[in-house]
């Protein structure tokens, strides 16, 4: 794993939230909202690095034996959420955690557009937790593209179709998202962005009932019909006028004459 955690980092385009929220049947409205709430609508940081938030508890309950209390011992591990302030930035926690147990520390962020906690790999669509990792360095559309699976994993677009914010935001974030006020924040900037225009997205209408004509026929080709070949003709024979018979048996009857006077 590359401990500089930049990649490629591409942001959003306009139509990537209506197009990935259509997956679930939701809106633009509703991907925004999920959006400020979760990261303020950045993936990235200014650094280009994910948006992540490096969660000790997680990291806690990932470890056990010697690594685990090497882990505590560095403050980077304790039992229960919400014991210490965290830090403003998580990238140095992150790494020491990966010298002591990679997998355990990719495992115990949540990464990018949807915060997504790291051991939710399977859920998010990846088959290892760095690969999940290494997507969340991509891009803003992959990020998002996660949280929208694990939605569905979860179980939880029902309540985003439905706009039921407490819902979402428990199955979410968990049972304390009150503390953090995630169902409120999600309704208030729901309510925020169904005042602004949203992009313009083809809907998926039913297919038009509208019967078509068919094509005319095309004009069938003509077949080329083979001709019958002329029979070679014979040789030819070349045929004597009737005057030459003639000449002939003049000739031979001049000649028995003569041998007649011949004789005497």
């Amino acid at each position: 794993m590359d401990m500089t955690f930049r990649g490629a980092a591409r942001r959003l385009d306009d139509i990537d939230l209506p197009k990935l929220g259509a997956r679930i049947g939701v809106g633009e409205d509703e991907m925004h909202a999920f959006l400020d709430v979760e990261t303020s609508g950045h993936g990235f940081d200014a650094v280009g690095r994910p948006v992540i938030l490096f969660e000790p508890h997680v990291f806690y309950r990932s470890l056990s034996g010697a690594k685990r209390a090497q882990a505590v011992a560095a403050g980077l591990a304790y039992p229960k959420w919400g014991e210490k302030p965290y830090p403003r930035d998580s990238y140095p926690r992150l790494r020491a955690a990966c010298a002591i147990d990679e997998t355990a520390a990719l495992k115990s962020a949540s990464w990018g557009l949807g915060q997504v906690l790291g051991e939710n790999f399977k859920a998010a669509g990846f088959l290892t937790v760095q690969a999940m990792a290494e997507a969340m360095m991509a891009g803003e559309a992959l990020q998002l593209g996660a949280a929208i699976d694990y939605i569905v994993e979860k179980r939880l677009d029902d309540n985003l179709r439905n706009h039921d914010w407490s819902g979402f935001a428990k199955g979410y974030n968990g049972a304390g998202y009150r503390k953090n006020s995630y169902d409120t924040r999600l309704a208030e900037a729901y309510r925020k962005w169904s005042r602004i225009k949203d992009t313009p997205w083809p809907s998926a209408g039913p297919a038009s009932s509208a019967v078509v004509p068919a094509a005319p026929p095309e004009p069938a080709k003509p077949i080329a019909v083979p001709q019958p070949t002329a029979a070679p003709s014979a040789p030819s024979v070349a045929v004597a006028k009737p005057g030459f018979w003639a000449l002939i048996a003049a000739i031979l009857k001049l000649s028995a004459i003569l041998k007649l006077f011949g004789r005497k």
